[in-house]
């Protein structure tokens, strides 16, 4: 699923504004003309296996020096390598966590896609070099292999989306501007957000904070007051002047590491159901010009020629009006339901094709046509590489 490209030039102009405002919180790193600094060794704290939450009765203040000092060992600095004019020179810098007793550690894609060659800095200043063990650009998540790792580093443990709420204090621990092993702390200010992967597609269920995020703390944790990893850093808003945080940071939540993760480690990749559309949510102007029975839903705009949606009889806008001076595009579908789940907007149903099926399977969808309800069954396909947007009616 990806969200709509509209036709009207001053849209498509605003859209794109958004998207380079929508920054990758990754570092690239000077040392494209010069050399890394010295990593700076700190302290690392022994740890066992899977680390236990945290749960002391104390300050604020002591709550986070302890959490600090249990997280921080398996939070790793990422330098990746490139090719240029013939050397391999550092290339980005990023961060990434250590996630099972196997030297796994996840990180972002968008910082080794390419790659020539990949080292880990942990906490403790030694370094060890890794593998790719494979990535996913619709997630923006990769999967590392460290050829080594300093004894009594643990890995994070994970926490669960349905604990998550508005308003929670959480930390993020990683390496902004290649300053390794910083904390900040902020909140979860909004759930499901839908932010943009690495390709043209959307990663949904996003989690917006206002702790600190800036280039460098991409692909580590946000964590829990228990130390849970609750999501992977990937992105910060900005102005679109400055590269740095200005209180609006996303990060891929945790509920699309526990989905892609454990395939990307026994397959090295994962695959994504697809239904071949472009939507958007129903709005009031919508509901007028088309004089819908309902007030939400998925409102589909384009069906992709070829894919599970045409196949199955799907339609997109056939005819544009004016409502109240507006051009208003109609005569597209609106999903209110897939499988008897209620849809009540163009996110819920990329979240229930994400997690709830898988290429090949059959799906149902209640549709909207002509003021009735019609349903369609249809097989879904796995998701392609790219989209020729240019193909779509």
């Amino acid at each position: 699923m990806f969200s709509k490209q509209t036709r009207n030039t001053r849209n498509i102009v605003l859209v794109m504004i958004l998207f380079f405002m929508i920054t990758l919180a990754c570092a690239i790193t000077p040392s494209m003309r010069s050399r890394l600094s010295e990593v700076i060794p700190t302290q690392v704290v022994p740890t066992t296996s899977s680390l236990a939450p945290v749960q002391i009765e104390e300050s604020a203040d002591e709550l986070l020096v302890e959490l600090y000092k249990k997280v921080n060992p398996s939070v790793v600095n990422i330098t990746t390598y490139a090719l240029q004019n013939g050397e391999i020179v550092p290339y980005i810098q990023g961060s990434g966590f250590v996630y099972d007793s196997d030297r796994d550690i996840i990180t972002n894609a968008h910082l080794v896609q390419d790659a020539e060659q990949v080292d880990i800095i942990y906490s403790d200043g030694s370094i060890s070099s890794a593998s790719l063990v494979g990535d996913d650009p619709n997630s923006d998540l990769a999967v590392l292999k460290a050829e080594r790792m300093p004894d009594g580093v643990g890995f994070l443990p994970l926490g669960e989306m349905s604990d998550l709420a508005v308003g929670q204090s959480v930390i993020a621990v990683g390496n902004p501007f290649g300053l390794e092993g910083t904390l900040t702390r902020g909140i979860i200010s909004a759930l499901g957000r839908s932010i943009p992967a690495i390709n043209q597609f959307s990663i949904p269920q996003s989690i917006q904070t206002d702790a600190a995020i800036n280039p460098g703390n991409s692909g580590g944790p946000l964590l829990n007051l228990k130390g849970e990893v609750i999501g992977v850093n990937a992105r910060i808003q900005t102005d679109g002047l400055s590269q740095s945080n200005s209180g609006v940071g996303f990060a891929i939540p945790v509920s699309i590491i526990q989905r892609v993760v454990p395939d990307i480690i026994q397959y090295g990749k994962t695959e994504w159901s697809w239904l071949g559309v472009i939507g958007g949510d129903v709005v009031p102007s919508l509901v007028k010009a088309m004089r819908l029975p309902v007030e939400r839903g998925a409102y589909i705009f384009s069906v992709v020629p070829g894919g599970p949606a045409e196949q199955a009889g799907i339609q997109g806008v056939n005819s544009t009006v004016d409502v109240d001076g507006r051009p208003i595009d109609i005569g597209g579908d609106v999903v209110t339901a897939i499988d008897g789940q209620q849809v009540f907007s163009f996110n819920d149903l990329m979240v229930y094709l994400a997690f709830n099926t898988r290429p090949d399977q059959e799906v149902t969808l209640s549709v909207i046509r002509d003021g009735k309800t019609r349903e369609f069954t249809l097989k879904l396909s796995a998701r392609p590489d790219q989209v020729n947007l240019e193909t779509l009616p």
